[in-house]
């Protein structure tokens, strides 16, 4: 098996990367959006926008 983002030999401690660099990697591209399931579904859409307004609405409450 070869790393996803490097194509080098994976290592055991890192499988399925190679290293904690091409882990790390990989882990930014999944935070920053580089990573998504397109959906022409409009629901899909509404319900993360939904859910965003909410979180943010819980967030700016006084605790």
């Amino acid at each position: 098996m070869s790393c996803p983002i490097c194509q080098k030999k994976t290592d055991a401690a890192y499988r399925p990367f190679c290293s904690k660099r091409c882990a790390d990697v990989d882990l930014g591209k999944w935070l920053n959006g580089a990573y998504a399931v397109p959906s022409t579904d409009p629901d899909d859409a509404e319900e993360a926008i939904d859910a965003l307004e909410q979180e943010l609405e819980r967030r700016s409450r006084p605790h």
